[in-house]
């Protein structure tokens, strides 16, 4: 059988040189695989606010739903709609608008334990989700934001800027459906929005 020829022996790469290209071929994987991770984690995240997005509280709700059917426990929703949002966006611009919702949602994060969950369900509504928390202690808690989210101020072009929160609570309770849970608590949201409504008129 006869030998390679010098030309086959020159088209064929040096062992070295499998083992670079090899080697560059793992860390351009490694890269594309990290830049994937990145864009699949900020795909949750609201880009405005830094928080999770709707998409991802209903996943993570949804597991609560399931751990809960499992092994038992108690976790809460709270729903949380901004009062007057829309008008402090009609009259000073959406700059304004969006910094008052970086100030609601600090406000929020700000007011709950870090195993807690704080998302932006879209506009100027949120909801969080409270580990170790039953219906009444959630209820407290709603309360308890509310005050948190009036206390939030922004100054935008020389003018202070605030708006105020109804939240409601409801229990996560095993069986449910994520929608059936977060229509619950923005039904017990709307019954606060429409009782201080009735208060402040007198």
């Amino acid at each position: 059988m006869a030998g390679k020829t010098p030309a086959a022996e020159a088209a064929t790469p040096p062992e070295a040189d499998v083992a670079t290209e090899v080697a560059t071929l793992r860390a351009a994987l490694v890269r594309a695989e990290a830049r994937i991770a990145e864009l699949e984690a900020r795909a949750d995240i609201d880009p405005l606010l830094d928080i999770l997005n709707r998409r991802a509280f209903e996943r993570e709700l949804a597991r609560s739903i399931a751990y809960l059917d499992r092994y038992g426990g108690a976790i809460a929703l709270v729903y949380v709609d901004l009062d007057g949002f829309k008008a402090v966006n009609d009259r000073h611009g959406h700059g304004a608008g969006d910094a008052l919702l970086r100030a609601a949602a600090a406000a929020l994060t700000g007011a709950v334990r870090a195993s807690d969950i704080v998302a932006r369900l879209g506009g100027d509504e949120f909801a969080l989700l409270l580990w170790n928390a039953g219906e009444a202690q959630a209820q407290a808690k709603a309360a308890e934001l509310e005050n948190a989210v009036a206390a939030a101020t922004v100054t935008h072009e020389g003018a202070v800027l605030s708006v105020t929160a109804s939240a409601g609570a409801a229990a996560v309770t095993p069986g449910r459906t994520t929608a059936e849970v977060l229509d619950a608590a923005d039904r017990a949201m709307y019954v606060r929005k429409m009782a201080a409504r009735r208060s402040s008129r007198g």
